[in-house]
């Protein structure tokens, strides 16, 4: 193993991002009430050109005038190639009172993109003699931000969180879907056999951009994020995809629809049975440890040191849970 240790993730529970368009305010006070660890107060997709402004106004004022309780607030800007974004930045800096927590940076391409923002924000923290240090997330949502998930990874101290964005992930790279995540009509093989008779078996075309930027945030110390699923109508897709996603090592994921928030709460809450059995691991390694063992057998397993990390992961998330 390196001797550079690999850098904790921030301590927050991040299960599921709620998201709504800057352009209806009434939406906010619902979105404060959820049970989202993570609010998204967005100025990008969800708003026509024509609404941007107003969007940014409604915004500011919800962040100041709104209770959020214990929620991480984040604003998701406009594009680095849109008009827009350097408003959002300064106006949401300057005019909000210290509750913002995250700037969101959509179809991040390179570590300059983040150097960008990080700038900006760091100025105007300058200016305003604010002690209180507003962080960033990013979407992976291009062709060239996959290629370049690593160096984004590392581009500011203030990274906190890191998403997949489906939907413009597969314009870029010129999948043939319209669908947001989930299954692929397309994606699939066939098991052997005479041609009536062979069924389909669909794999996931998101398996290796959610693999990417998994091991660029743990190596960063960031945390990984699922991004939407498109047809809020379809529960059991969710929880697949969600499951899936946190096998993979994810933290989180976005609900596009409040439908959706217990479905990520559900799927990235740990179960009380895997605690349980998380903290008899803890309890068993420290036993084998004062007798001077490495590893030791529980419930009819070997357990040893890598078993120590796997429980801790487990444990430490179930206790910021509880503590929020």
């Amino acid at each position: 193993m390196s001797f550079r240790v690999q850098p904790a993730p921030p301590a927050r529970p991040n299960r599921c991002q709620l998201f709504g368009p800057g352009s209806r305010p009434e939406l906010f006070p619902k979105m404060a009430a959820s049970a989202a660890d993570v609010v998204n107060l967005d100025l990008e997709d969800s708003v026509a050109p024509d609404a941007k402004e107003a969007a940014r106004a409604n915004v500011i004022a919800a962040i100041n005038g709104i209770d959020w309780g214990r929620k991480t607030v984040s604003v998701r800007i406009n594009g680095l190639d849109t008009p827009w974004w350097v408003r959002d930045v300064v106006d949401i800096m300057e005019q909000t009172e210290g509750r913002l927590d995250r700037i969101m940076i959509p179809k991040a391409g390179n570590a300059a993109d983040v150097y960008a923002v990080d700038a900006m924000v760091s100025a105007i923290e300058q200016a305003k003699l604010r002690e209180k240090r507003v962080g960033l997330e990013v979407i992976i949502e291009t062709a060239a931000g996959l290629v370049n998930v690593n160096e984004i990874a590392a581009a500011s101290p203030r990274l906190q969180a890191m998403s997949i964005g489906p939907a413009d992930y597969a314009a870029s790279m010129g999948m043939q879907t319209t669908a947001i995540g989930g299954t692929q009509e397309g994606y699939y093989m066939l098991a052997p056999g005479e041609d009536a008779a062979r069924a389909r078996h669909y794999a996931d075309p998101w398996h290796y951009p959610t693999v990417a930027i998994v091991a660029a945030c743990r190596a960063h110390g960031i945390l990984p994020v699922d991004g939407p699923f498109g047809d809020f109508s379809d529960a059991e897709g969710f929880r697949a995809q969600a499951r899936r996603s946190a096998t993979l090592g994810m933290v989180g994921k976005w609900a596009i629809h409040p439908s959706q928030v217990a479905l990520a709460n559900e799927v990235f809450t740990p179960a009380p049975a895997e605690i349980d059995r998380a903290r008899r691991i803890l309890a068993a390694m420290e036993q084998a440890r004062q007798a001077g063992a490495g590893a030791v057998t529980l419930d009819g397993r070997l357990i040893d040191l890598a078993s120590i990390r796997q429980a801790e992961v487990i444990v430490r998330m179930a206790d910021l849970i509880a503590a929020g």
